[in-house]
């Protein structure tokens, strides 16, 4: 029913990044959108009826309405006009979404009217509409109409008769081809398709009778044969179940497609470009086919099969992309979403299956709970409008009843912002890494990284994600001092420049040494390692070397848990035993040889899966196996299904509220079961079930298993899980288990208990109230801090001090003089320091810092760790000194912010 061409535009893949980055990306280009996207995701303001849209066509700037309702009102929030009425049709301006003065009623003596089909003559002179009506403005009528587009009038010459219902037309310079309900035309036996004349609607020779409803009509762009869809099993007697190509004159078939789609399934829509032709499916029932079929025209056979489940209503291409109207739900057959939430709107290439980064989306709405039902191009000024009608009631989450559009042009949606966490294993080294932000037209996005509250970024990368593919992105910072501490923040810009707003603040310690436990678990090859160390829902970052196989909370499960499993200042996730989970945000596949790991503290008597492999997400996966679980009575199992569940038990319980290790493996050697290091089982099955899916912590479905516990979901805690590709040895087990309990450094800081400045330009004045803080050498400003320091822990000794400090707000913050840190010796108190008493000060100085740029933000300097040493345990005084001219102006712990105060960073460990 609806024709596009236009040129290709490539894909161009990219991984770019400043430092080290990692995620797959496609380059931005000059446009609003992502490439080869034509479209933004942007709703834009227009009309809206007041029941379900059916068809659509357009021509010089007008799109064309058809459907079940009887009124148009202004955009949902938005002025311009009150309601008006609209039988079954309204002409809308393609630019600005308001009716134009094209006015015509659709109306029926008995039942309910309805316009189920709009299209327009080659010339685009004459409109033509089908469905179930009797008149057009009073003038009399049978089901098709044709509708001189210029005086907006009713064709009287074109009268044919249809008995029934008219779903679909096609129209070719002398014949309009029709198909529907009807078994007979002007009195003449015609089953569900049928041909007339455009001049007068003339009943042509063409006879192409189906058993069932027709849907879709489409004329091939050579004008020889008409491509046919709809529910039925036969055409002219011959097997072609709801697809069929027949000759554009006779109706003779040209080719039929026994078999070729599943019997409870239909064909409600087909659109052709160039090169081939499209088919929407719906299917009812179990076993259904729901998706979209690309055919060649040059053959007639198939180039692609989406096997999406979510009864597909339309297609449209348009620059060799595929638009489509649907409910989807489940992609996982093509190794997409799993089933779950509805998807209304998708695009694809026209050359391929896999989705491209466009999803605006609707909900299901009244009537039937479709959602969009159907697309056309619509164009004005040379700007192309893309119009989705359908029986829906949102439009991106906000109020908009059955029309909504989308331009080509102006782009404002910025992407969603990102979610980031920091860490550090080993010194000067950090890595940034979030969930990739979701654009609604974008599929590639830059994220840009800030340190320290910096105005410019330190790294810039470049990834790729879709709305149903987020992988992690990460970038390391190799310039971070050991023992310092950094602040990072990320924004994601589109392709249009429309930037998100900073992500939260991250803050990280950079060891002086290895971290020992995630070293080794880094070293021997995890591919996915969550820690679940963050602070903020719901991402779990994945902390394997180069990893992008991040975590989804569920529910909200409890963050940051103490102590964890591993010494130092690893945090656990705590899991309430009904509803929480996390889920692996990326579908994967696992080989042959695997390992799982975690730590878990429970003292449940209810069992629940710690760690496993399913095919879905956020609902109970219908495979499901590569998993540990626990009984009722303490039990670890590990299983595997091989067309039977294979399974290893501990002979001892270990729900015992205290932290133990569990490690599972399986390879050639078949599958082993540790726990605390030490091995508790072996089978010999080198199997598994093969399927892709994506990793659960804390629950995922148990049923069919032995021993199966009362609950799912487990409630206890967990740590520091992860994902091997190989077999890990007897000795690396052991070792990781030995690591968790080795002596780790840690990390304590302590902010400024009391802070203020001398100013000697004000001799006699206290500024100990003081939101900001001051530092000059010539007329002297000086600031004192004052720490009360912790002990040493047990066993351990000072290895780094760090001070950390916030420039202000103010223009010019920042000085190009040095300014050093030096121990205090005299006598001082907040309230009582002025320029006239100030304390006494010793040397050498502790650290410097070498000039600090413009611009609010953090910096921090290393302190010479022998004079901090000295003072633990007890108060201690710096001071902040300049010999320059140039005034540095930092926050103080007055501030109203609170987050500038003053702070000193103090890692401890083995001596």
């Amino acid at each position: 029913m609806r024709r596009s061409r236009g040129t290709a535009i490539a894909l161009a893949l990219s991984l770019a990044g400043t430092g080290a980055a990692i995620g797959l990306g496609l380059v931005p280009q000059a446009a609003a959108v992502t490439p080869p996207v034509a479209f933004t995701a942007d709703a834009l303001s227009t009309w809206q009826p007041n029941g379900v849209v059916w068809a659509l066509a357009e021509t010089g700037g007008q799109v064309f309405v058809g459907g079940t309702f009887s009124t148009v009102r202004p955009p949902s929030g938005g002025g311009g006009g009150s309601e008006q009425s609209a039988v079954n049709f309204v002409a809308l301006d393609a630019a600005t979404g308001a009716p134009t003065s094209c006015e015509l009623d659709f109306t029926v003596g008995g039942g309910t009217a309805t316009v189920r089909a709009l299209t327009l003559s080659p010339d685009k002179k004459t409109l033509y509409a089908g469905g179930y009506f009797g008149a057009v403005n009073g003038t009399p009528v049978s089901s098709v109409a044709a509708i001189d587009v210029a005086t907006c009038t009713v064709k009287t010459s074109f009268r044919p008769a249809f008995a029934a219902t008219v779903r679909a037309l096609a129209v070719t310079g002398d014949t309009v081809y029709a198909g529907g309900d009807f078994l007979t035309v002007a009195g003449q036996p015609r089953q569900r398709f049928a041909a007339v004349a455009t001049a007068d609607g003339a009943l042509r020779p063409f006879t192409a009778n189906a058993d069932d409803p027709g849907r879709a009509v489409e004329v091939t762009p050579d004008g020889e044969n008409v491509l046919l869809g709809g529910d039925f099993f036969t055409v002219n007697g011959t097997n072609s179940h709801a697809l069929a190509v027949v000759d554009a004159t006779t109706g003779a078939l040209t080719r039929s497609y026994p078999g070729f789609i599943e019997n409870n399934s239909v064909v409600k829509d087909i659109a052709t470009d160039a090169t081939g032709f499209y088919t929407a499916n719906e299917g009812t029932g179990g076993g259904v086919f729901d998706g979209r079929i690309a055919l060649d025209l040059s053959d007639l056979n198939q180039r692609w099969r989406d096997t999406c489940l979510g009864a597909t209503q339309a297609v449209l291409p348009y620059q060799r992309v595929l638009y489509s109207a649907s409910h989807a739900h489940d992609c996982s057959s093509v190794g997409e979403f799993p089933d779950g939430r509805r998807h209304h709107l998708l695009a694809q290439p026209t050359a391929s299956v896999g989705k491209l980064g466009w999803a605006p989306d609707t909900n299901d709405g009244i009537g039937e709970g479709i959602g969009p039902r159907v697309m056309t191009i619509g164009s004005k000024g040379g700007t192309p409008y893309l119009w989705v009608g359908g029986e829906f009631t949102t439009v991106n989450e906000a109020a908009q009843q059955s029309l909504t559009r989308f331009s080509s042009t102006g782009d404002t949606g910025a992407p969603t912002v990102p979610v980031a966490s920091a860490v550090s294993f080993k010194p000067g080294e950090v890595q940034v890494r979030w969930r990739t932000s979701l654009d609604l037209d974008d599929s590639a996005l830059t994220y840009k990284i800030y340190r320290n509250g910096a105005a410019g970024p330190i790294g810039t990368v470049t990834a790729d994600s879709l709305f149903f593919r987020r992988p992690q992105a990460s970038w390391t910072d190799t310039t971070a001092s050991p023992g310092q501490s950094y602040t990072y923040r990320v924004t994601a810009t589109d392709a249009a420049g429309n930037t998100s707003a900073l992500s939260g603040t991250s803050t990280v310690t950079v060891p002086t040494s290895v971290d020992a436990y995630p070293n080794a678990v880094r070293t021997d090859g995890a591919q996915q390692y969550w820690r679940y160390d963050e602070s903020a829902a719901p991402f779990v970052a994945d902390s394997s070397d180069g990893g992008n196989q991040s975590g989804i909370h569920l529910n909200g499960p409890a963050l940051r848990q103490t102590p964890g499993a591993v010494t130092g200042a690893s945090t656990a996730i705590g899991f309430n035993g009904t509803d929480q989970q996390v889920y692996g945000d990326k579908r994967q596949s696992i080989g042959g040889s695997y390992s799982i790991e975690t730590w878990f503290k429970t003292n449940t008597t209810r069992g629940g899966k710690l760690l496993g492999f399913g095919n879905n997400q956020d609902r109970n996966s219908s495979q499901y196996d590569k998993h540990i679980y626990m009984t009722n009575d303490g039990r670890l199992v590990y299983g595997v299904y091989t067309g039977a569940t294979r399974t290893i038990t501990t002979p001892g319980s270990y729900n015992d509220n205290q932290w133990h290790h569990v490690v599972a493996t399986q390879g050639p050697g078949g599958m082993t079961l540790y726990v605390d290091g030490v091995q508790r089982g072996t089978l010999n099955v080198t199997t598994h079930e093969n399927y892709t899916g994506f990793w659960h912590v804390g629950a995922d479905n148990l049923g069919g298993w032995p021993d199966r516990p009362t609950s799912d979901f487990w409630a206890g805690q967990l740590d520091e899980s992860a994902v091997y590709p190989t077999v890990l040895s007897a000795a690396q087990v052991q070792n990781h288990h030995t690591l968790a309990s080795a002596p780790a450094d840690s990390v304590v800081e302590v902010t400024a208990a009391e802070d203020t400045y001398a100013n000697a330009g004000a001799p006699g004045t206290n500024y100990g109230t003081s939101g900001s803080l001051a530092v000059r050498g010539s007329a002297l400003y000086a600031s004192y801090l004052r720490f009360n320091l912790p002990a040493a822990p047990a066993g351990t000794v000072l290895k780094s001090a760090t001070l950390g400090i916030k420039t202000s707000t103010m223009s010019g913050a920042g000085t190009t003089d040095t300014v050093s840190v030096v121990p205090i010796t005299g006598a001082w108190t907040e309230g009582g320091t002025t320029y006239t008493n100030r304390p006494a000060l010793g040397t050498p100085a502790l650290g410097s810092f070498a000039g600090i740029p413009d611009g609010s933000a953090a910096h921090s300097t290393g302190l010479d760790t022998a004079g901090v040493a000295g003072a633990l345990g007890g108060s201690y005084g710096l001071a902040l000194t300049s010999a320059g001219t140039d005034a540095l102006w930092l926050w103080s712990s007055e501030a109203a912010a609170g987050e500038g105060t003053p702070r000193l960073t103090l890692t401890f460990g083995a001596p």
